[in-house]
């Protein structure tokens, strides 16, 4: 059997569906697997289980719903699938799976995208989304899930470095200025390892302007805009402690078994916290009634207060005790 599967756009979201691709061969004993990865995201498949055909999709090259269909046209010329998972939930993916020619296309409801899709199923409710990726698996097959995790393959060695990162795509997910200045500040005042600051290319101009803003620069170093996926893979693997706001790098610490702490703002972390309960813990301030939301800019405070009121002592704490582990 040829599977083709539709990975997720967002970096903390393809972290995610690794659980549902190891649950694969249980699901379909002997089939083989390719995937459709978002480029830029998709260095990430080096840490994934083995498989086939990797299709990278660029949405500048393929631009619309005719460059989708262009796109799944070329992935029939490679190969005959016989089913096709669609991870994200979007039109557009089932449009490229339609195209594709797999026999068999499955993926959740919306968007009227059932039309396309061969099997088509209502999401569950208030599961977490890595169990909703194993979910489509169950509801399709009939077949109850093993018990999973969600884990990256490395052999990175551990450093004694801490990882920080104050960025997420969402505003209402970021830590402002003052506070990621605080938090930095903090914890160069109470730990010793070497603090190593990430961010994307795009994120790399607000991380240096945290960076000026700290008195005591000793030990603290910026990687942000200067790292491949896969350098800062090696650089959240080899960490002792990973410390960030609800964003893809916090997924990628956590399923590359770094001990994570993450803070959260917007967002439910019931929904989207890492997966894997034993290497993370996830902070929330837990006293606004608008908590949680999922908007992605704050719309009851000027700035997102659910993170500027968080106790920087108590996170402080929570990373000693992470680190406590390594002793």
């Amino acid at each position: 059997m040829k599977i083709l599967v539709r990975l997720p756009n967002w970096l903390g979201d393809m972290v995610m569906s690794v659980g549902a691709i190891n649950q694969l061969s249980y699901f379909f004993p002997g089939a083989e697997v390719s995937v459709i990865a978002k480029k830029g995201i998709h260095e990430l498949l080096e840490f994934f289980p083995k498989i086939n055909h990797r299709f990278i999709y660029s949405k500048e090259e393929y631009r619309g719903l005719k460059g989708i269909w262009k796109f799944g046209r070329k992935i029939r010329e490679a190969d005959k699938f016989d089913l096709f998972i669609s991870f994200p939930d979007s039109f557009s993916s089932a449009v490229m799976g339609y195209a594709s020619g797999a026999t068999k296309r499955i993926g959740y409801k919306k968007e009227g995208r059932e039309m396309l899709l061969t099997d088509a199923y209502a999401k569950p409710k208030k599961s977490h989304r890595a169990e909703e990726y194993v979910q489509l698996l169950e509801a399709y097959t009939a077949k109850k899930a093993k018990a999973f995790s969600v884990d990256l393959k490395h052999r990175f060695s551990k450093g004694d470095h801490i990882v920080i990162n104050i960025n997420s795509e969402a505003s209402s997910r970021r830590l402002t200025t003052a506070k990621a200045v605080e938090i930095i500040e903090a914890t160069r005042a109470n730990l010793a390892n070497k603090i190593v600051l990430i961010g994307s290319p795009n994120e790399k101009d607000f991380v240096e302007e945290v960076l000026r803003s700290i008195e005591n620069k000793g030990g603290i170093e910026s990687v942000a805009g200067k790292t491949s996926l896969k350098q800062l893979c090696e650089i959240l693997a080899s960490a002792k402690v990973t410390l960030t706001t609800d964003s893809g790098p916090a997924h990628l610490a956590n399923a590359l078994g770094t001990q994570t702490v993450v803070l959260f703002g917007a967002g439910n972390e019931n929904n989207t916290a890492p997966y894997n309960k034993e290497a993370v813990q996830t902070l929330r301030l837990g006293k606004l009634s608008c908590e949680p939301c999922l908007k992605n800019v704050c719309v009851q405070f000027s700035t997102p207060q659910c993170l500027e009121l968080l106790e920087t002592e108590r996170i402080i704490s929570v990373m000693n005790e992470k680190l406590s582990r390594w002793k």
